[in-house]
């Protein structure tokens, strides 16, 4: 996590079960709405997941406005039906949450 301008830009990696990566990126397209605007009443300005084909590894970028808004995204109604959406393509956790690992951010640089 690192912040800028009271902006928080945060990166995480979660991966794919082999051979999913068309599925998911199915299901992202488009997301659902509702999903949408949840992510956006709670903070997140920008959110960009990308795909790393040698390891199944996806490595996702968000900025959002704080991190209170962003772990409550987590309590949602939509966000659990989500993970639940997903849970047959990706390591979930017990609460079908993505099998997730924070990355902290070495080198920044903007104008």
């Amino acid at each position: 996590m690192a912040a800028n301008n009271g902006l928080i830009r945060k990166a995480f990696v979660m991966s794919l079960n082999k051979g999913q990566v068309k599925e998911y990126t199915k299901r992202h397209n488009p997301i659902w709405p509702e999903l949408e605007a949840v992510l956006k009443d709670h903070g997140v300005l920008n959110y960009s997941i990308f795909f790393l084909e040698s390891t199944h590894q996806l490595f996702a970028y968000a900025e959002i406005e704080n991190e209170e808004k962003w772990n409550s995204i987590a309590r949602t109604d939509v966000c659990r039906k989500w993970w639940k959406h997903m849970g047959d393509i990706m390591p979930s956790n017990k609460d079908n949450s993505p099998v997730a690992e924070d990355l902290y951010e070495v080198f920044h640089i903007e104008k």
